[in-house]
């Protein structure tokens, strides 16, 4: 008899992404339809997903348990096996080229603060700042941690940033509610612009923001 855990491992030490619960119940039942009578495993007809987040909760504690070099964490979406974080530097060195390149401090400072207020105009951004942020936006843009996420009711219509599915992945949170006194900091009152500056500031320069702006707007043609 294989043992239940021991074909969610499996499935989490094969998995190239993270693996929801949802696809790991699917998998179990598509492979116990396709042994038919041969299942090793009878009760995956009857499988429902708390039962698999309960194995999931049990590997993540025993992995922590026994000080394995990896963990299993829960992101945005879903389960995934990862080396522990006071390793990185050495498993870094067998993909060098995956290498992510590091952000600057104003870049950070940047993303901060479309984490915490978004979604958030550029103008709105660089009131916080006090600086332009164009060629930040385009950084953080192709980096894959902000994404235009429509545009704001405002009078210019100027575009709207937040954060991506990568951002939380890349930082380990499965919810922005994780962020360090995210309810706090999203109640503060933003910097008021004089209308000259606002009017600059959703200047549409910012249509040019890595060609994405016709995407948002007419996504069917891609």
């Amino acid at each position: 008899m294989i043992p239940l855990k021991a074909v969610v491992e499996a499935l989490l030490f094969s998995a190239p992404r993270p693996l929801s619960t949802k696809e790991m119940l699917q998998v179990l039942k598509a492979g116990a339809e396709y042994l038919e009578e041969e299942n090793p495993l009878p009760e995956l007809n009857q499988i429902q997903e708390p039962e698999i987040k309960a194995i999931l909760a049990g590997l993540a504690r025993e992995y922590t348990e026994l000080g394995r070099a990896f963990q299993l964490v829960e992101q945005v979406a879903g389960w995934q096996l990862t080396s522990r974080p006071e390793y990185q530097v050495w498993v870094r060195q067998l993909f060098p080229e995956l290498r992510p390149a590091r952000l600057s401090a104003p870049a950070l400072e940047t993303l901060a603060i479309i984490a915490y207020r978004q979604p958030i105009t550029r103008a709105d951004i660089e009131a916080i700042r006090g600086v332009a942020v164009d060629g930040l936006m385009q950084k953080l843009l192709d980096a894959g941690l902000v994404k235009i996420s429509g545009r704001a009711d405002i009078p210019g219509r100027p575009l709207l940033y937040e954060t991506t599915q990568h951002f939380m992945e890349h930082f380990g949170l499965k919810t922005l509610e994780e962020l360090p006194n995210a309810t706090e900091l999203r109640q503060l009152p933003l910097p008021v612009m004089k209308p000259e500056e606002a009017a600059a500031a959703s200047n549409p320069n910012e249509e040019t923001t890595s060609g994405r702006t016709e995407a948002v707007e007419n996504p069917a043609r891609n």
